[in-house]
This record gives structure tokens, C-alpha cells and sequence, in this order.
């Protein structure tokens, strides 16, 4: 099976990374400011904490953009608020032809939108879609969608940009794993997690241009919808660790593929790597005993289900059927496949764990 999923950071790219968001920090906080909590409430002139915005600042510098907010709701919110800024109820919006992530669905049936499909790996049926039907904006998720999505982020982003079309990349999944996120590849705004970034539950960030990122924050003017400066600062120092702890899964997840394949557990029939939405190691077996492969796997240490996918908390390696976006290009997919994110364990961690859930299967 064919996929294509993003380029990792090598570690090199990765402590790079991470070098530059400190050096940024280090301008934006001189001395011991750094060491401060962070403050609470609407202080005027900004209706935000101070401390909640100067990290704002951090991620627009970092991102090289115009402006950063902090919303609520993780990556959800971000892309919510991040819609709501850019188009009008009932409008029409160009997305991928392929099965959308649930909670962007639900946000465009409650917002009333028109969706426009056009196949994102075929850059002249886009052109088409936006010569025909003129959408307001565009959305695109930076991962794969399909097991077979091969498309180029900052190729499609230039192709909407060619017809000054805005678009909103859901980065989820792909900040401090990949070069450039959408933002950088030209698009009108940026949306992910921090929760999937080792930041705190709940925390969204939406970045890119001044005018959108004012929007969003216009329409969070109540105290209850701020983000407080002591969830920015915790989102920040998550983002400081993100770019490396993800380049060793990754190496993880390249091992365990040699391995795999290499006929180390007789049941495994193929092991590769795709973004399902995080970039996970997807196992195919001979037989369909996926369901018992998982029901064994979280006796011996496994987590069942994820918590924020790849949030601070998932430290065990991830156990997991294939993700609903995939189960609805191949339903059968359920029964002969599963996902394993390795999170903060080895190689050896997760081949004994699997080898042990097959045995007698």
C-alpha cells in the first residue's frame, strides 16, 4: 500500500527548531520575565492578560507572521473561530474531496456552509472548482486525509493564492514536525493544538494575518473566553520540547517499519507510515484479527484510546484502530489494520507488546 505522508524533521532540523523559538523567547522576555506565571484578566487597553499576548507575539515572530491569538477549544476552536472570522453563515467553502475530520464537519453544518469539492491532488481540477463556483475561502487540512493523499501544502496554498483566494490550513498533527506550516506556505491563516504540543487541555492558537487575527479576537471579548497568561506560558514551554520529542518518534516509527517488514512477527503482513491524522506507524495483519490485536495490546501496557493525541499525557505507546476519516474510504480497514503511535516509548516497547498481542492468533 502506497502512502505519502509528511517529511519529518531529521533531529538536526528538529534541535533547530527548537534553538529558534528559545532565541525568540530570549528577545521577546529579557532577564527574569520568563519566570513569571503570568497574570489574569482583562487588562485595558488589551481586554487580555499582558502576559497572554507578549507569547502571542512569541508565535507570530516564530511563524513569521503578523499576529497570533489564543483561543479555547484546542485545535477546534482555533479552526472554528478561525472560519468564523474569514466567511459569513451560509457561504461556500472549497475543501478536499475526501471524508472531512468530524469536528470540522460539525463546525461547517453549524455555520451553514457550502462546501465546494475538488480533489487537492489534481491542482487543475482546483482551479476549476474556484473558476466555477467562486468560493468565498478555502480549507485545508495539512495531513492526510486519505491513505492516498499526496498533494503538496505550499503547492495548493499558491494555487489559491493565484485567484486571491483566503484560506485557513488546519495544522493540526503537523506543527514542530514539518518545515512549514500553512502560514508559511502562504496561507491566510494557521490553526492547531496546543494540547497536541504538550501545552495545557483545551488551548487553540490561530495565526497569520492582522486583520483575520483581529477578527478572532473581536469575538472573544468576555473574561470566560480568554486565555489566561499562565495557559500561555505552559503552552509556549510544550512548544519548546514539541519539535524534538516528535523527530525521535519519528525515528522510532522508521524502525519499527524496518522491522516489521523485515518478518519479525509472522502475523504482520505490511507495517508503514501515513498521517492518520498524526503521523502513525499503520500495521496490516494476514488476518482480520485487529480487535483481539487491541484487546490483548492494553493489558500488557498499551493505551486504549488517546487523550489529546499525542498530548503530555500520553506517555505508553498508543494502541488504536485506524482513524474514522480512513474507516470511511475502506470500511474493511477496521478488522485487518490498526495504529500504533509509539509516543514516548522505544522500538523494543511496542514490538513486544504487539508480538505478544498476536501470539496464538
Amino acid at each position: 500500500m502506497k502512502t505519502w505522508p509528511l517529511q519529518s524533521l531529521t533531529m538536526e532540523q528538529a534541535q533547530c527548531k527548537q534553538f529558534q523559538l528559545v532565541d525568540v523567547i530570549c528577545r521577546h522576555f529579557p532577564g527574569s520575565d520568563f519566570l513569571n506565571g503570568g497574570d489574569l484578566g482583562l487588562v485595558p487597553g488589551l481586554n487580555q492578560p499582558q502576559m497572554t499576548r507578549r507569547v502571542e507575539a512569541v508565535l507570530a515572530d516564530f511563524f513569521g507572521a503578523p499576529a497570533a491569538a489564543f483561543v479555547q477549544g484546542a485545535g477546534t476552536g482555533a479552526i472554528r473561530s478561525g472560519l468564523a472570522a474569514m466567511l459569513n453563515a451560509g457561504e461556500s467553502l472549497l475543501i478536499h474531496d475526501a471524508p472531512l475530520y468530524p469536528t470540522t464537519a460539525v463546525i461547517a453544518e453549524q455555520m451553514g456552509l457550502r462546501l465546494i469539492l475538488a480533489d487537492f491532488n489534481q491542482l487543475e481540477e482546483v482551479k476549476k472548482a474556484i473558476e466555477l463556483h467562486q468560493p468565498k475561502a478555502a480549507l485545508i487540512q495539512h495531513t492526510r486525509q486519505k491513505l492516498d493523499d499526496s498533494y503538496e501544502l505550499n503547492r495548493v496554498i499558491a494555487c489559491f493564492n493565484q485567484y486571491g483566494l483566503p484560506s485557513l490550513t488546519d495544522d493540526n498533527y503537523a506543527v514542530m514536525k514539518v518545515d512549514n506550516i500553512g502560514c508559511e506556505c502562504g496561507s491566510t491563516l494557521s490553526t492547531f493544538s496546543c494540547f497536541k504540543l504538550f501545552g495545557p487541555p483545551g488551548i487553540g492558537v490561530v495565526v497569520g494575518e492582522e486583520k483575520v487575527v483581529s477578527a478572532v479576537r473581536q469575538s472573544m471579548y468576555s473574561g470566560g473566553s480568554q486565555v489566561q497568561g499562565f495557559q500561555a506560558m505552559e503552552a509556549l514551554r510544550g512548544l519548546v520540547f514539541a519539535p524534538v520529542m516528535h523527530a525521535v518518534q519519528s525515528q522510532v516509527n522508521n524502525s519499527l517499519v524496518e522491522a516489521l517488514n523485515s518478518g519479525h512477527i509472522p502475523q504482520v503482513k505490511h507495517a508503514f507510515i501515513a498521517n492518520a491524522q498524526s503521523k502513525v506507524l499503520l500495521v496490516e495483519f494476514h488476518q482480520p484479527i485487529a480487535e483481539k490485536v487491541l484487546y490483548s495490546a492494553q493489558k500488557l501496557g498499551a493505551l486504549p484510546y488517546p487523550v489529546g493525541a499525542e498530548s503530555k499525557y500520553e506517555i505508553p505507546p498508543l494502541f488504536y484502530r485506524v482513524s474514522g476519516t480512513f474507516r470511511q474510504t475502506d470500511p474493511t480497514l477496521e478488522q485487518r489494520m490498526i495504529r500504533i503511535n509509539p509516543n514516548r516509548s522505544g522500538m523494543q516497547t511496542v514490538l513486544r507488546i504487539l508480538q505478544e498481542s498476536c501470539q496464538g492468533l
